[in-house]
C-alpha cells in the first residue's frame, strides 16, 4: 500500500492550519486515526522534498499521486484521508 505523505514547513501558517484540521478529523472519526502519515518537514528533508513535484505547502501525496497542494480547507483534508482509505481497499 502506498503511504500518505504530507509535506509542510513548520513556520507556514497554512500548514499549521492543515495540522489542526488533521487533528480535528482524527478526533471526529476514528477510522482516520489508523492512517499512517509520513510528515516531511521540507526545510530539513530537502532531498526527499525535491524528489516530488510540488511548489506550495501543505501538499499531500498518496505514493506518487498528488492529492492536494496549497491552502487546505477541512473538507479538502477530509478528501485526502478518504482517498487513502479508498486506495487501501483496492
Amino acid at each position: 500500500m502506498n503511504k500518505l505523505i504530507y509535506f509542510k514547513i513548520p513556520s507556514c501558517p497554512f500548514c499549521r492550519q492543515a495540522d489542526r484540521f488533521l487533528e480535528e478529523l482524527m478526533q471526529e472519526n476514528e477510522k482516520y486515526r489508523d492512517i499512517p502519515i509520513q510528515i516531511v518537514d521540507e526545510t530539513s528533508e530537502r532531498v526527499l522534498a525535491n524528489s516530488y513535484n510540488y511548489y506550495y505547502v501543505p501538499t499531500f501525496f498518496l505514493g506518487s499521486k498528488k492529492l492536494h497542494e496549497g491552502v487546505a480547507t477541512k473538507d479538502r483534508v477530509r478528501f485526502v484521508l478518504e482517498e487513502y482509505l479508498k486506495a487501501d481497499k483496492v
